[in-house]
């Protein structure tokens, strides 16, 4: 960064920024609710709880997002509801799942207290007789001028549709919202495109990175970037490089530019690892290395820095790493800034790209740190708005830009190795927090790198919204296998929507992409059958169909062989590629099984 942290936009007095007074009970203990379980969402018409455990009377059903109490100034109380301590470990899906959908005991939902408050029944003051009819009084009057409202806002104009919400939390009128480019194929049944086995390796080994263009697959191997065949998997084109990739941006400009960070040469026994110092531009058109450039400075001193991340916003290529941050210029490779030295230790960790661009910024010492989140101005780095994390956050997770969204593991309170406890909806323009959002580890099963700034899965943002999957929990079906829910929370509000996606028995459903105003997601398979594309509508959450993958036993085996936390799945144009980004010495344990690099399907 060339310019010093500019002075945090504090909030209201009261407001998120500062921890707020613990209630009784313990600090995160949940505000006890008002009558009838406040935050227990209803569930949408027709949808009596599907897939759930029947919950005792004032409970809310399994799978539904929870709302805490709102603070003073609307927003939710920080610290509330965190992970109770003893919750199940969030675990990663197990390499080659071919028993996928046989049942699991479900998280149990946090207790909330019924109605009365404390001591019900018969908890609090009596109300009088009097005071009762002068309340109901106000409820009808309410009721009146609320109903006069959405009937007024329900008319012709569709710009007062579009803002119109109902009552239960940030839901939107059920009108499609103009929908994506991908559309389902005459038959949508596919076929393996191509199978490529993982190359043999010595030790663990950085593969990430793959694209999608209109004429290639390209994907990263070892110690260099190949394209190939979209349909076919023959190798079209190979960029060799001195060392092996650390990092590659997941975003790439429309005339297919992209940039990766690499070793500046390969290990050798004497230096088994060597820092990941050259950072390159890649025309994955041509299969052309455009620029290679390395920085020295900040930490690193007067040695080259080392990035571990990368990240691409419009013509601005932007590394981090703990030597700090840096930038070129995507076309000339021009410097645009590199690591710096202050007096509050500050540096940039990494970048969140895309259509804006998003320093995660760590000040002051190891055991009191302060984490900054910076929409800068790509050009020069320069702070538009800033926004300060609580205290107890360490690392910081870019979910969007453009709205701004992040997500962190407030005090290690997630629990699950999700990196995950809160989102943090913030305007990029004012650095001033919208909404905090808390999200129960037991029940949502989005995830975040642990320290990376740029590396969040199961996620999706779009039409103001975050899209999440619940966790797996028994199914109502006579197998009793697992599914699950795509759900959503309004960025504005914070608050739960009405949305909902149900995978079906024995399929688990994850947001893989926004296309337009719909939803890309992929359901991994059950153990007979194979996983699915679909397309969700932004504004009827409607599902339709785009791929469904061969059932056949050995294809199975291929498809499920990957752990949905640690590969990269991309769908585009009736293509599907999952890949792998680590790659390591097979086991004794997996000497006898296949193992790929990458699986494609298609329905062309």
């Amino acid at each position: 960064m060339t310019q010093p942290p500019q002075p945090p936009n504090e909030p209201p007095q009261g407001g998120f920024g500062q921890p707020q007074e613990p209630p009784a009970g313990g600090f995160g203990a949940p505000t006890e609710p008002p009558p009838g379980g406040f935050g227990a969402p209803t569930p949408p018409p027709g949808q009596p709880g599907y897939g759930y455990p029947q919950q005792p009377p004032g409970q809310p059903q399994y799978g539904y997002p929870q709302q805490p109490p709102a603070q003073p100034g609307g927003q939710p109380g920080y610290g509330q509801p965190q992970q109770p301590p003893g919750q199940p470990q969030y675990g990663y899906p197990q390499t080659g799942q071919p028993q996928y959908g046989y049942p699991q005991q479900p998280g149990q939902p946090y207790n909330q207290p019924g109605p009365g408050g404390p001591g019900a029944p018969g908890g609090g003051k009596k109300i009088s007789t009097q005071a009762q009819i002068i309340i109901a009084a106000v409820v009808a009057v309410v009721l009146i001028v609320g109903g006069g409202v959405y009937f007024a806002s329900s008319g012709d104009d569709k710009k007062d549709e579009a803002k119109t919400s109902d009552t239960k939390g940030g839901g939107k009128d059920e009108k499609s919202l103009g929908g994506g480019d991908e559309k389902p194929p005459s038959n949508t049944k596919s076929k393996v495109a191509f199978q490529l086995p993982q190359p043999k390796v010595g030790d663990i080994t950085d593969v990430s990175g793959s694209w999608i263009t209109d004429k290639a697959y390209v994907k990263t191997g070892v110690n260099q970037i190949i394209g190939y065949d979209p349909d076919m998997g023959k190798q079209l084109w190979t960029i060799p490089l001195p060392g092996q990739v650390c990092a590659a941006s997941r975003h790439a400009t429309e005339d297919n530019k992209t940039a990766v960070v690499f070793a500046a040469s390969k290990p050798t026994a004497k230096n088994k690892y060597v820092s990941c110092t050259e950072v390159g531009a890649i025309d994955l058109g041509v299969g052309k290395l455009l620029w290679t450039k390395s920085v020295t400075g900040g930490n690193a001193g007067d040695d080259k820095a080392s990035f571990n991340e990368v990240t691409l916003s419009g013509k601005t290529v932007a590394v981090g790493g703990t030597d700090g941050g840096a930038a070129w210029d995507l076309t000339s490779g021009d410097n645009l800034w590199k690591p710096e030295v202050n007096a509050e230790g500050c540096y940039d960790m990494g970048y969140g790209g895309g259509p804006g661009l998003v320093a995660a910024r760590k000040c002051g010492s190891y055991d009191d740190p302060t984490v900054l989140i910076q929409n800068v101005n790509p050009a020069d780095g320069a702070p538009i708005s800033e926004f300060k994390m609580p205290a107890g956050v360490e690392y910081v997770s870019v979910v969007s830009t453009k709205p701004l969204v992040v997500a962190a593991d407030v005090g290690d309170t997630a629990g699950d190795g999700s990196g995950i406890s809160d989102f943090f909806s913030i305007d990029e323009k004012t650095g001033k927090l919208r909404a905090k959002i808390p999200v129960d580890a037991d029940k949502y099963a989005g995830r975040c790198g642990s320290t990376e700034v740029e590396q969040c899965s199961k996620l999706a943002v779009g039409n103001d919204r975050i899209y999440v999957p619940t966790e797996e929990h028994e199914g109502t079906g006579e197998d009793y296998g697992q599914t699950n829910e795509i759900v959503s929370f309004d960025l504005a509000t914070g608050k739960a929507t009405t949305d909902r996606a149900d995978a079906g028995e024995r399929y688990a459903m994850y947001p893989l992409r926004m296309d337009g105003s719909n939803l890309i997601a992929y359901k991994w398979p059950p153990y007979d059958k194979g996983g699915q594309i679909v397309s969700i509508d932004g504004g009827t959450f409607k599902e339709t169909l785009l791929m469904e993958n061969p059932s056949e036993e050995s294809v199975r085996e291929a498809e499920t062989s990957f752990s949905l936390d640690g590969a990269e799945i991309r769908y585009g144009g009736g293509r599907m590629y999952t890949s792998e980004t680590l790659i390591s010495e097979p086991s004794e344990y997996s000497k006898d099984r296949k193992e790929y690099l990458v699986v494609a399907f298609t329905t062309n």
